[in-house]
């Protein structure tokens, strides 16, 4: 068995736990421990940070996970003013063996090696994940993260997309009006502009705008907050169209990937779980035409690990090293 640092580095936090890894799997993930990035100057800074509070030496092995690009000789965070060279790692931070993955990719890598267990069925036959074929991942957060994962045969492939970047593409007429409304603003709006953190606060100011109301509340946490409790109903109204959106755009992903299945994940997702079986989620997904029924026959679940990005580096360890 051997023993590895996972990290997983967002825009606002950075998390650090010791994980076990065996036979290409993860065997086990250690409770994290948070690091705020703004208070640390660099990813190495924060690293030994950890090593400070675990009180021990770490192992020299590292799975890293990152909200950016993976690819360079530099690695630039999104939202984050730290930078990585994959090629000092070992020098920096005293691992010999690491793995980098995509913060998304390594979603799928949790989706992938996760038990049944850490699922909730949200739509579709109630049924697990398929053994074999493409799963897709969905997930709303500060963006909106797809990935795609193929099993085959005991094994599985993880392809990263920018699939969060694709065109919006309105489906009544108050969403016509709504789309109108963001092109004010945006030059391009991608399903990103609605199905993410930023969506309920673009969509609020278009209905707003629609209805020609002033808008009441500015604070995107504040507005979150009465929209999924109800407080203020143009603020539920917006929660419904994103609800709404997000069950649409998913059933486009699975679609163009050829899935079996789709995972909801992202920083929303455990947010969502009590709000998405009871709104049109399920409606939008399956309404896809002559393709309704084949929609319809797919399980969709949400991801309930409390940390699958960590899991998810962890598990990109083991598979590419196959320890």
């Amino acid at each position: 068995m051997t023993e590895i640092v996972a990290v997983d580095i967002g825009g606002t936090h950075a998390r650090f736990a010791i994980a076990r890894v065996q036979g290409g799997r993860v065997a086990h993930l250690d409770d994290e421990i948070t690091l705020k990035t703004a208070e640390h100057a660099s990813f190495q800074t924060a690293w030994e940070d950890f090593g400070r509070r675990l009180g021990r030496a770490l192992p020299p092995a590292a799975a890293i996970a990152i909200a950016g690009p993976i690819q360079g000789e530099v690695l630039k965070l999104t939202n984050n003013p730290w930078v990585i060279r994959p090629s000092l790692i070992p020098s920096k931070l005293g691992a010999e063996r690491y793995s980098l993955v995509n913060d998304f990719g390594a979603i799928a890598h949790a989706v992938a090696q996760l038990d049944d267990d850490r699922f909730t069925h949200l739509c579709g036959p109630e049924v697990p994940l398929p053994a074999n074929g493409v799963v897709s991942i969905v997930g709303p957060g500060t963006g909106l993260g797809v990935a795609q994962l193929l099993r085959r045969d005991g094994q599985y492939h993880v392809i990263e997309t920018e699939g969060g970047h694709i065109d919006y593409a309105p489906l009544d007429t108050l969403e016509d009006q709504i789309l109108a409304h963001l092109r004010k603003h945006f030059r391009r709006v991608s399903v990103e502009r609605i199905v993410s953190g930023q969506g309920v606060p673009n969509i609020y100011e278009a209905l707003a705008s629609i209805e020609n109301r002033p808008i009441q509340i500015r604070d995107d946490k504040e507005l979150w907050t009465a929209a999924m409790e109800g407080k203020d109903s143009l603020a539920a109204a917006a929660f419904d169209r994103f609800c709404l959106s997000l069950g649409a755009v998913a059933g486009d992903i699975a679609l163009a990937q050829g899935a079996a299945g789709v995972v909801i994940a992202g920083g929303l997702g455990q947010r969502l779980l009590k709000h998405l079986p009871r709104s049109g989620f399920r409606d939008r997904f399956i309404a896809k035409g002559r393709f309704e029924r084949r929609m319809d026959d797919m399980p969709v679940k949400l991801i309930t690990h409390p940390q699958p990005g960590l899991f998810g580096a962890a598990a990109a360890f083991a598979a590419e090293h196959g320890e």
